[in-house]
């Protein structure tokens, strides 16, 4: 969702057309940025029962605080290992999913996985 919102600054309920999440989903996934202070939601003047999403100008002390961790530690945990060899390979494969998996390359698997949470 926030890849979609990056792509596409001002949008609303669009976010949902777009990545095949259900509204439902969208929702929840918009609020929990917002209370870390990460985007912000007002009315759309243009029809007052639509809310415009948008990021805030400035990074929130939470968002600083995860942007300066590193990952070693979450993929360690995961791997089950510190071998600094595995967890090199995993970060690298996780930059080749970050570059390539845009909100338009995950909607194009919406047939695949049914466009629902938990695929």
């Amino acid at each position: 969702m926030l890849s979609d919102l990056l792509g596409h600054p001002d949008t609303s309920g669009a976010i949902a057309v777009r990545t095949g999440l259900p509204q439902s989903q969208v929702s929840g996934d918009v609020a929990r940025p917002k209370d870390a202070g990460s985007i912000v939601t007002e009315p759309d003047p243009a029809y007052a029962r639509r809310q415009l999403i948008r990021r805030t100008p400035d990074v929130s002390e939470q968002v600083s605080e995860i942007r300066a961790s590193r990952i070693d530690d979450a993929l360690a945990t995961a791997l089950g290992t510190d071998d600094p060899e595995r967890l090199r390979e995993a970060a690298e494969a996780l930059d080749v999913l970050a570059r390539h998996l845009t909100p338009e390359t995950v909607g194009r698997l919406r047939p695949w996985y049914g466009g629902g949470a938990g695929w």
